[in-house]
């Protein structure tokens, strides 16, 4: 999974891919439950660039996008937001792929 480097990839990624912003964070239990199984996930959406966002280098953008518990997930498709999967809660593989069946083409 590609690792965000700076607000401009996060910003011109958002706004010109099909995108799916992972954040998380080093210390996060719940990021490092839920991590092996991302590569699977990843792979089982080939249409999406899934993109890793540590929430403690970019806290701006999690503030700017209401990301107030990790690991949280945020969908874009043609510059716009699609889907949110943002909570304080542990994500299962299943939940996590639930919700990106479900969002919108």
């Amino acid at each position: 999974m590609k690792q965000l480097d700076s607000v401009a990839e996060y910003n011109e990624l958002t706004e010109n891919k099909d995108v799916i912003m992972v954040f998380s964070a080093n210390w996060c239990i719940d990021c490092r439950v839920i991590e092996p199984e991302l590569p699977e996930i990843e792979n089982a959406f080939p249409e999406y660039t899934f993109v890793k966002v540590d929430r403690d280098q970019f806290i701006d953008i999690c503030q700017e996008n209401d990301i107030l518990g990790i690991p949280s997930f945020l969908a874009y498709k043609n510059g716009k937001e699609v889907g949110r999967f943002v909570s304080k809660d542990r994500k299962t593989k299943e939940e996590i792929t639930y919700f990106i069946s479900g969002l919108s083409v």
